[in-house]
């Protein structure tokens, strides 16, 4: 299981999305910008990996990891921070990032241009599954980062990335799946998704979807030296129950963290080089 700290942390990533900050004189503050599909998130931390402020806005700027809108992804970048800017007080000068596993440096680069454009100095790139893995803290196994178009995948051994992988479907998939079934429009399916009193109608709705989630991580796993747990974290984590799908599918303990869409921005926000005034 992951530590007191790293759910505390979690805890306060959640709590951070609202009111003002007071930080104190002196502080050097670390920033991460998840760049994902469903959303982009902005996260705050102290030099001592303390959550201190957080922002989110829901957005289609990306598909299946890659940017598809570059203005509007710099537009909505720009904005979220202005907002941590003006709850801390403080300016943000600079950021670190994560892409999906394997992706190319154009594409890497993109997200760092997007977030170079709305003003930060990029100080570390990652993939979000080991960014994930700075906040889990797993020695061995595997870390699935199931965000709004793809799912991604690290194995680590000793604490070391032995492999990564990504593939497309994630969390917007789901929404397409209860799009057809329900009659909705995308935005519809994507707020039935998130309401607590419909998520054993969803977790039935989708569950194709979650086992061929599970599916992409066995034929990746297939490869690889034994590894006996995996971690769901990610946007479409969220969704009730899916650790036991991913289980079931694939024989192995399946645990999720609390708030599993925090758990990547977080650890991004982790590896940013710490700035003072």
């Amino acid at each position: 299981m992951i530590s007191a700290t790293a759910e505390h942390l979690l805890g306060q990533a959640m709590a951070g999305l609202q009111g003002e900050v007071k930080v104190p004189k002196g502080t050097a503050l670390k920033c991460g910008v998840d760049l994902g599909t469903a959303s982009i998130i902005l996260v705050v931390l102290d030099q001592d990996d303390a959550v201190v402020a957080t922002a989110m806005e829901p957005c289609q700027v990306a598909k299946d990891g890659l940017v598809v809108d570059y203005m509007g992804a710099i537009d909505i970048t720009r904005r979220l921070k202005r907002q941590l800017e003006r709850r801390t007080g403080r300016e943000l000068t600079a950021a670190a990032i994560a892409v999906p596993p394997g992706t190319g440096t154009a594409n890497s680069n993109t997200h760092r241009h997007v977030v170079e454009g709305a003003g930060l100095e990029v100080t570390a790139v990652l993939d979000e599954p080991t960014a994930a893995n700075l906040v889990l803290g797993i020695t061995d196994g595997a870390v699935v980062d199931i965000g709004g178009g793809t799912t991604g995948l690290s194995v680590f051994k000793d604490g070391q990335v032995v492999y990564v992988a990504d593939e497309p479907t994630g969390g917007t998939h789901m929404a397409l799946v209860l799009m057809g079934r329900y009659g909705l429009t995308f935005e519809q399916a994507e707020a039935m998704k998130l309401d607590p009193a419909q998520a054993d109608e969803v977790r039935a709705a989708v569950l194709p979807v979650s086992q061929k989630m599970a599916t992409i991580v066995e034929h990746h796993l297939a490869g690889q030296a034994a590894v006996e747990e995996v971690w769901l974290v990610g946007g479409a984590a969220g969704l009730k129950g899916i650790e036991d799908v991913f289980a079931d599918q694939l024989g192995l303990a399946a645990f999720k963290p609390p708030h599993p869409m925090m758990v990547t921005p977080v650890g991004i926000a982790m590896s940013c080089e710490a700035r003072k005034d």
